[in-house]
């Protein structure tokens, strides 16, 4: 049965209502729920019939879809599923939904060695991941890292439509230093993974730099109509050019000397730190000396120090103190203590 956008969009979001067990929602809570999911989305002020999200709870409740969603009415007015850990993103495929991923990864495994597809093999390993598991009811083979509890993920849609199609977002947002909450207007440019972590970046409509913010400390996302659309040349490979992670200073990139002892330069010559990565010696020892063209932000410590003694610091001076430093301090908290 063949769904239309904006009925998939009213089902996630009353799927997503009744997962929160923290409010009791009323059938007038799910319609201006789904009304504002609609214009977050669509960026249209379309209001939602009762009609329609009673058809809505209705086909989620059959198996037209495969879903059968446990939706309970209580105390003869407000919603929920009966069963608390209950999601239509965990209703196991079909036998038809297995027979179409099959064919499809069938078609796509034949592109996969030209250029313009070589990104797809990942994607044609997933799907051949989840058509085993599902098939053969077994461990995945394939194991991607993720964090489950990860706050903010429920923002990636609505801001991958306001990317996609230019629009401004009010965005309410706290940082870890920050005391309370502000709320400014931002022209979003991309999104970012990294270390687990989503953040999204752009400009403040009132700010000239460009703003990184993390997923997980935004509160509140509204469409703005009435602000222009700005992007002002931004391209993402240049912004991230000299950067490792996603911090990135208004100062120039430098040349960092790193020696890579035995067990981790053959690791590090294989997956390189940083695409700028140089082997500027190699020695008789397996040892090696490596050169980064690279800001000194936080993330550019974090993975040196991550190395422990596999890694030292040569030069520039700087860079070379402040991790002296970091590691001094972690020697001095293994120290016994009265």
């Amino acid at each position: 049965m063949p769904i239309n956008k904006n009925a998939l969009i009213r089902y996630r979001t009353i799927d997503r209502a009744l997962q929160n067990h923290s409010r009791k929602w009323t059938l007038a809570d799910l319609i201006d729920a789904c009304s504002d999911a609609l214009y977050e989305l669509e960026g249209k002020d379309t209001y939602v019939s009762k009609r329609t999200v009673q058809l809505d709870i209705q086909m989620l409740r059959s198996n037209k879809l495969g879903y059968e969603a446990p939706i309970e009415v209580y105390d003869r007015r407000y919603y929920r599923y009966a069963d608390p850990d209950y999601s239509i993103t965990n209703v196991p495929l079909t036998a038809t939904d297995l027979d179409v991923l099959t064919e499809s990864v069938t078609v796509l495994r034949q592109f996969k060695d030209f250029s313009l597809f070589s990104d797809l093999n990942g994607v044609i390993q997933k799907l051949e991941d989840k058509i085993y598991r599902a098939t053969e009811h077994a461990e995945p083979i394939i194991h991607l890292d993720k964090n489950e509890r990860l706050t903010g993920l429920r923002y990636l849609d609505v801001l991958y439509q306001a990317i996609s199609k230019q629009i401004v977002v009010d965005t309410t947002y706290q940082s870890f230093k920050a005391k309370a909450a502000s709320t400014f207007s931002f022209h979003p440019y991309i999104l970012k993974e990294f270390n687990n972590r989503w953040f999204l970046i752009g400009r403040r409509d009132d700010q000239a730099r460009i703003h990184t913010l993390a997923l997980d400390r935004i509160t509140l996302l509204r469409p703005n109509l009435k602000v222009d659309y700005r992007r002002d040349n931004f391209r993402s490979v240049d912004y991230y050019k000299d950067t490792i992670g996603v911090t990135v200073l208004y100062e120039r990139p430098r040349k960092v000397l790193l020696w890579v002892d035995a067990a981790n330069l053959p690791y590090i010559l294989t997956k390189p730190l940083h695409h700028s990565q140089e082997l500027r010696e190699q020695r008789p020892d397996g040892s090696g000396v490596i050169q980064l063209t690279v800001q000194h932000n936080y993330e550019l410590e974090r993975l040196l120090l991550g190395f422990g003694p596999g890694i030292t610091v040569l030069g520039p001076p700087k860079i070379r103190r402040s991790i002296r430093r970091a590691l001094e301090a972690a020697v001095n908290n293994y120290e016994d203590r009265k």
